[in-house]
């Protein structure tokens, strides 16, 4: 079962294991992954939004709300490209916004 291998840990306690060799990843693996198959890879509900630009993962337990807006075509288009997730990918451009703009 996968839940048996997944832990948490801090990005110091994590930098202090692979410095000691305790590093298990297969970083050959992990390299020769496409970012779909990266993307597919990861349950943002589950694991939390990464902020772009930072090593923070923003989890929001809170269901999402489904709103009408409207955007230029070429924006709409630009995050489609880039495959499923797209929404997604839209919200953590705005969290970061969001973030980057907290008082």
């Amino acid at each position: 079962m996968v839940e048996e291998r997944v832990f948490r840990t801090t990005l110091e306690e994590a930098r202090e294991r692979i410095a000691r060799g305790e590093d298990r990843t297969d970083w050959a693996r992990v390299k020769a992954l496409t970012n779909e198959e990266v993307e597919a890879s990861v349950d943002y509900e589950e694991e939390g939004y990464p902020v772009p630009g930072t090593e923070r993962m923003i989890y929001n337990p809170e269901a999402k709300k489904q709103i009408t807006l409207r955007l230029d075509p070429d924006i709409i288009e630009f995050f489609k490209a880039g495959g499923p997730g797209y929404q997604t990918r839209m919200n953590a451009v705005l969290r970061h916004y969001v973030v980057a703009h907290a008082k």
